[in-house]
């Protein structure tokens, strides 16, 4: 069962990332630095503020609290990218961070101690914590992303309109176990 829950979150994982890297090649650099108002959160902000926790969270995993002394959680909540490459090459440097974690983990791992802010974590509760965190702004980046381009969006899912044929193409196949992401 673990080793099928580590397949599970290593295919999960990937998808979420693949629909912030989606969204963001839909955009132009003005667009990921659009802010709302003075509250809201750029694209480029939020997927700072995502590839800052992931560093955080994920390196040195076993031996570190997961809420390092370096991070300046604040900060990321100011856009310091001049360039929408910028801001990728940063949101790829967190992700390589989590994903290399993650595929270095075993069954033996989930059960672990580790620690955010001095709270105990089991390996698999840190994971589930994160697998939480991640997707909730991910789909703050989608939603924006799909306001920003309006009628031009192409959609990550299935489309408007376009679900009986999707359900028909997915009822007229065997009925088989796998992830929903291995048909992506």
């Amino acid at each position: 069962m673990q080793n099928s829950y580590l397949e599970s979150i290593k295919k999960q994982i990937t998808y979420y990332k693949s629909l912030g890297d989606k969204t963001f090649n839909q955009l132009t650099q003005e667009e990921l630095f659009y802010q709302y108002n003075q509250e809201s959160n750029s694209i480029a902000v939020i997927a700072k503020h995502i590839a800052g926790n992931m560093l955080s969270r994920w390196t040195n995993f076993f031996t570190e609290d997961g809420e390092k002394l370096w991070r300046n959680r604040d900060d990321e909540f100011v856009n310091t990218f001049s360039t929408k490459e910028e801001m990728i090459a940063y949101w790829e440097k967190g992700w390589d961070c989590f994903l290399n974690t993650i595929h270095s983990l075993k069954e033996t791992d989930l059960e672990k101690i580790i620690y955010i802010r001095n709270q105990g974590h089991t390996v698999t509760e840190a994971i589930n914590r994160q697998i939480c965190h991640y997707p909730y702004h991910i789909g703050q980046i989608v939603f924006l992303g799909k306001m920003l381009q309006n009628e031009k969006w192409v959609s990550l899912s299935i489309p408007k309109n376009a679900s009986k044929n999707f359900n028909q193409e997915k009822f007229s196949q065997e009925k088989s176990r796998k992830h929903f992401t291995d048909d992506l």
